[in-house]
C-alpha cells in the first residue's frame, strides 16, 4: 500500500499552506475579490481531478503516436447551495488540438483516463476517516 502525506498549517484565518513530504508547497486561500491570491480547496479539487485525468489522456494519445499541438481541460463544478457546499456535479471538457487524432479515439482515451486510471476521480468515491487531537500550549 502506498501512502501520501501533507501537513497543512494556518497562516491566517482564510490562508493556509500545505507542504508535502518532499517540501513542495501549495498556498490556499478562501478570499473573494481583490484579496484572492491562491486557489481555494474546492478549486484545488478540480485542479487535481483535471491534472490527473490530463496526464493519463495525454500519455495514451502519445502511445497511439498522435501529435499533440495543444491540450487543455476546462473543469466546472456545480456546488450545493447549502452547507456543506459540496460539488453536486463536475463536468470536464477535454480539448485536444491535433492534426492526426480522431474524435472517436480521443473519446475512448478520455473515458479510460477518467473512469479507470485517474486516482483522483476514484478517490472521490472513497471513505474518509478522521481523528482529532488538542495540544495545550504552556
Amino acid at each position: 500500500m502506498s501512502k501520501k502525506n501533507i501537513t497543512l498549517r494556518m497562516k491566517a484565518d482564510y490562508e493556509y499552506e500545505s507542504v508535502n513530504a518532499t517540501g513542495n508547497t501549495v498556498n490556499i486561500d478562501m478570499y473573494n475579490g481583490p484579496e484572492k491570491m491562491h486557489q481555494s480547496p474546492m478549486e484545488l479539487l478540480l485542479s487535481g481531478l483535471a491534472g490527473c485525468s490530463a496526464v493519463d489522456a495525454v500519455l495514451m494519445m502519445k502511445k497511439k503516436r498522435r501529435k499533440i499541438e495543444d491540450f487543455k481541460i476546462e473543469a466546472e463544478g456545480i456546488r450545493n447551495e447549502g452547507i456543506p457546499a459540496y460539488y453536486k456535479s463536475i463536468h470536464l471538457k477535454f480539448v485536444l488540438t491535433s492534426p492526426d487524432a480522431s474524435l472517436e479515439e480521443f473519446d475512448k482515451v478520455v473515458k479510460l483516463a477518467v473512469e479507470k486510471y485517474c486516482s483522483v476521480a476514484s478517490s472521490l468515491k472513497s471513505e474518509i476517516t478522521y481523528s482529532t487531537m488538542v495540544v495545550r500550549s504552556a
